[in-house]
């Protein structure tokens, strides 16, 4: 079987970066967007990220970031990848790896099959893409919404596209996700807080066992 990789996003203490390495994380996603309940300072981040090293990769969150902001991101807390959610164009990536000389992955919205084809532009410049929901109307949050998109657009994909799969996650429609849309790896927020920005061990812990149960489905 394929390894599937699993990141627990917008992560802010102690006890919800220890059920998302323990659950066996192989990312974990620091945001850094002040307009987010998932929002955290650089400093912070960095004593975290301390906590995962050599167990999980820490991943940078940002949206629309200026370099400043960058700069103080990566000397605070050294991430191994850095994520631009925002509306980076490719030559921004192409700027950004550059400056860091750190991998990037890029998170594209969808809501129908042309989002995904929109994804070809950053083809030899991320080093990884995401694929999120659109935001509903009126939401100031590019992510963590808690809205999923058709996974059946996905299907589509050429193969070996490599690509984690965000947007409305949880223990309960992870089983599905799976099996629609095949991603190499997965990500989760709001679907393991028991309120916005509020990470729950219990349900972090349940969402492994589901991803786990899952993937012996298709094993067998």
């Amino acid at each position: 079987m394929t390894t599937l990789d699993i990141k627990i996003c917008g992560l802010k203490t102690d006890e919800a970066l220890d059920a998302a390495l323990a659950g066996g994380a192989s990312h974990v996603g620091f945001i850094f967007f002040p307009k987010s309940p998932r929002h955290i300072e650089p400093v912070e981040a960095g004593r975290l990220r301390r906590a995962a090293l050599g167990r999980a990769k820490a991943v940078a969150v940002t949206v629309d970031a200026d370099d400043a902001l960058l700069d103080a991101i990566v000397d605070a807390m050294t991430p191994d990848m850095l994520q631009l959610h925002g509306t980076e164009p490719p030559a921004r990536l192409a700027g950004v790896k550059a400056r860091y000389g750190l991998p990037v992955m890029k998170a594209l919205s969808v809501r129908e099959a042309a989002d995904i084809e929109a994804a070809r532009a950053y083809a030899g410049v991320a080093d990884r893409l995401l694929f999120d929901a659109k935001p509903p109307k009126g939401s100031e949050l590019p992510g963590g919404n808690g809205v999923a998109f058709d996974w059946r657009l996905l299907a589509r994909t050429e193969p070996g596209l490599d690509y984690l799969l965000s947007g409305g996650l949880n223990a309960a429609n992870i089983g599905t996700a799976l099996s629609l849309a095949r991603p190499s790896g997965i990500d989760v927020s709001s679907g393991v807080e028991i309120a916005p920005g509020v990470k729950d061990p219990a349900l972090i812990a349940a969402f492994f066992r589901a991803v786990a149960a899952a993937r012996g489905r298709d094993a067998a």
